[in-house]
């Protein structure tokens, strides 16, 4: 059996190259986005420096969290080839430790890694990306109204004879408020009878409240009322269903949100497909470090280190697109979320442990 200090020491190991590494890549995210965003922005008349920085810092953690499987594979290349190229995990083989004692302080360095981003970092980018949201839409705001820049789903509602079509350019507060809305109500001959533009729309009980809206009627030019209402039997579960992002809900109000959707008879996969992926991220970690163990074990030599990184660059893309295509369908519902979220695990397990079995023990 491997001892208390020896496995320590490989556990510190991997904790200081994983944290290097999450550094690293949190620093090079921000600099990327930073200056991607203020180049897009720059022109605006709301535009500030202090603004744009304040919307990369709350927006970096979310991104960061999607790059969470390949910093754990990474970091786990990493430290096997730093003990590789030290001799050591040879001197632990030859006092008889096998592959699966001194990958154990890796594995669960990657789940204790995976149980702190679900835990601590998901309610934090969470809450982050819902202010970015905020600060850049009122950059933003005002810029062009025009119904070809919206990019935000458009939703229908009937309120008695009335049809009404609703679209916004960015949606706030987990669907419940919406920047630079449009309303188009339309009559039972399907003839527009009246727009509405505004720069803030709330849902409340019952109705849509406008804010600061400009209302164009019967080809009349448009008349400026600073808030206006629009009747609806929209409740905010469907709203938020049809509406929010998964990402700008943190993992702990998921369920709850899951629940109230279905209760009105929705699905919400988007929302069950996220929450069981954030469920099944910490054995997704373990499952890149067992990926990782089987294109670095045998790395010893420097001339294996592009046939090592390749090797681990392929295992890893080839991962991240089953994910990104099962999650697909997931959220569509060809695929329950459940099974979507822990497909890629298994495979990536049944890989990593299958290759391990066939290299240790033949």
């Amino acid at each position: 059996m491997m001892g208390w200090t020896l496995g320590l020491y490989f556990f510190r190991r991997y904790a200081a190259i994983t944290a290097w590494f999450f550094v690293g890549i949190y620093a090079l995210i921000f600099l990327i986005d930073f200056t991607e965003f203020s180049s897009r922005t720059s022109g605006l008349p709301n535009f500030t420096f202090q603004t744009a920085l304040a919307v990369s810092m709350l927006r970096v953690p979310m991104i960061v969290q999607q790059t969470v499987p390949f910093i754990a594979l990474f970091a786990a290349m990493a430290t096997l080839v730093s003990l590789n190229r030290k001799y050591e995990l040879v001197i632990a083989r030859a006092a008889g430790i096998s592959a699966w004692q001194f990958l154990l302080p890796s594995c669960a360095g990657a789940l204790l890694f995976g149980i702190l981003t679900v835990g601590a970092l998901n309610p934090l980018a969470a809450h982050g990306l819902a202010r970015a949201e905020y600060l850049e839409t009122t950059i933003r705001s005002g810029a062009s109204n025009e119904v070809s820049a919206f990019k935000a789903p458009w939703i229908h509602q009937k309120s008695g004879d009335i049809d009404t079509i609703i679209g916004a350019r960015a949606i706030l507060n987990q669907g419940l408020e919406l920047s630079d809305a449009v309303f188009f109500e339309i009559d039972r001959d399907g003839d527009i009878v009246e727009r509405k533009d505004a720069k803030r729309a709330y849902l409340r009980d019952g109705y849509w409240e406008l804010k600061d809206v400009k209302r164009f009627r019967d080809g009349a030019r448009g008349e400026s009322i600073p808030t206006d209402r629009v009747a609806t039997n929209l409740k905010p579960e469907f709203v938020q269903e049809r509406l929010a992002q998964p990402e700008t809900i943190p993992i702990y109000q998921l369920p709850s949100k899951i629940e109230a959707a279905r209760s009105f008879g929705l699905r919400a996969n988007a929302f069950a497909m996220h929450l069981h992926s954030l469920i099944a991220l910490p054995l997704l970690l373990v499952a890149m470090t067992l990926i990782a163990a089987t294109v670095s074990m045998r790395f010893a030599r420097m001339g294996q280190s592009t046939t090592m990184i390749l090797g681990g660059v392929v295992a890893g893309f080839l991962l991240y697109v089953v994910s990104v295509l099962v999650k697909a369908f997931g959220n569509a519902g060809f695929v329950p979320p459940f099974v979507a979220a822990w497909f890629p695990v298994v495979v990536a397990t049944f890989f990593g442990v299958t290759f391990l079995l066939y290299r240790e023990d033949g």
